[in-house]
């Protein structure tokens, strides 16, 4: 954990012993009759990856936001590293948090690095500009994007995939201990998908990263995840290994859709096929 991560906590007086990096309690929000989410509760261990599954208007994307302040709950508590989202200031909450948007909207007017830059922010003092260090800090997570070579583009003649890619860049120069992603692998061909998530799996070990993502595609989120958490009508009806959440009987309940699941040849892990 980052040194100025623990004295903050510190200073609010919250013990920094082995708290999950992520827990959510009783969460609920409605939007006037409309309940999007009833009473969720989700932990993220230390170092793990963590998939968020389920149908379109689930609410996965909700929560996402209900963590990082975007939208408040009408009830329930969250809590980053042990201390209460509530109590901490957006600076904080950026040092804690990086997230990873399901859009690849960037600012125009902007190279590439800039927006990397970007990341550095939460760290750097009131009106106070990026150094060396920021700069090869930014370096480093495009070259692991394979982003580097377009740090002097502009945004605006960037792919969708190039730009999902700077994404997940600008949320690993933020240096958080956690980690957001929604939709990570949209804009994505296969080939980056793969090194994006892999990319992933190595920061969790290298860096102690523990990972929120928001998975649409059920045979990556079952290939990646260490466990999954499946959102239907504003619930989390089940959470665990991939096998045991993504069961045919299951998945063709909560996608009202007929499916087969079949275990991946060398890994085992279910692997999501149409019915018919």
């Amino acid at each position: 954990m980052p040194n100025d991560i623990a004295a903050s906590s510190r200073i609010i007086g919250v013990s920094t012993a082995n708290p999950e990096p992520l827990s959510v309690r009783g969460v609920e929000l409605r939007f006037g009759q409309h309940a999007v989410l009833r009473g969720v509760d989700l932990d993220l261990h230390s170092g793990e990856l963590l998939g968020l599954v389920g149908r379109n208007g689930a609410g996965k994307s909700t929560l996402v936001r209900i963590v990082t302040r975007v939208l408040r709950p009408q009830a329930g508590t969250i809590h980053v590293l042990g201390v209460s989202v509530e109590r901490l200031s957006a600076q904080d909450v950026a040092r804690r948090i990086a997230v990873v948007p399901q859009t690849a909207e960037l600012p125009p007017g902007f190279t590439a690095l800039e927006i990397v830059l970007m990341g550095r922010t939460p760290h750097l003092p009131l009106l106070g500009s990026e150094g060396e260090r920021d700069v090869e800090i930014a370096r480093q997570a495009m070259l692991q994007t394979d982003t580097w070579t377009l740090n002097g583009r502009q945004v605006d003649q960037l792919s969708g995939g190039e730009r999902q890619r700077l994404l997940l860049a600008r949320a690993l120069a933020q240096e958080t201990p956690l980690l957001l992603l929604d939709e990570p692998t949209t804009h994505l061909d296969i080939g980056h998908q793969a090194e994006l998530l892999n990319l992933l799996a190595g920061l969790r070990h290298e860096r102690g990263l523990s990972v929120l993502a928001v998975v649409h595609d059920l045979s990556l989120a079952a290939h990646y995840c260490d466990r999954l958490a499946l959102l239907d009508g504003g619930k989390i009806v089940v959470e665990g290994a991939p096998a045991e959440v993504l069961t045919g009987a299951r998945v063709s309940a909560v996608y009202e859709t007929e499916v087969l699941v079949i275990p991946h040849p060398i890994t085992g892990r279910p692997v999501i096929l149409p019915g018919s």
